[in-house]
């Protein structure tokens, strides 16, 4: 979901609490007026909610295609990691490419600051 219609939503949703307690005049049964004001809070508060449920899905859905992917790909090349990584020299090796990695990042970050200057 995108930053304005979150704020949009949360903006509704301020603005009928708002209205609701500035309305509330203390009487035992709630007027017309009031059950509709209530009744647009509570629109507004089901709107944010139903915003926040689809953005979660997405962020969801999201992590489980990735996982998807690269469970495909390593059944595809018959790789069991938990046997890889039981394997002698496996933590020495994962070891190396953290420092591969971080030479290279090293490298795009001086590079990057050369182009700065």
């Amino acid at each position: 979901m995108s930053e304005p219609m979150r704020e949009t939503a949360a903006a509704r949703l301020r603005a009928a609490e708002a209205q609701e307690k500035e309305s509330a005049n203390g009487h035992d049964r709630p007027t017309g007026e009031q059950l509709a004001q209530e009744n647009e809070r509570l629109r507004a508060r089901i709107a944010a909610l139903e915003e926040e449920l689809v953005e979660t899905q997405a962020r969801a859905n999201a992590a489980v295609a990735k996982c998807q992917e690269r469970v495909y790909w390593l059944d595809r090349w018959h790789l069991d990691l938990n046997a890889l990584m039981r394997r002698p020299g496996a933590s020495e090796f994962r070891a190396g490419l953290r420092a591969v990695r971080a030479v290279g990042r090293a490298f795009r970050r001086a590079k990057r600051r050369l182009k700065r200057s």
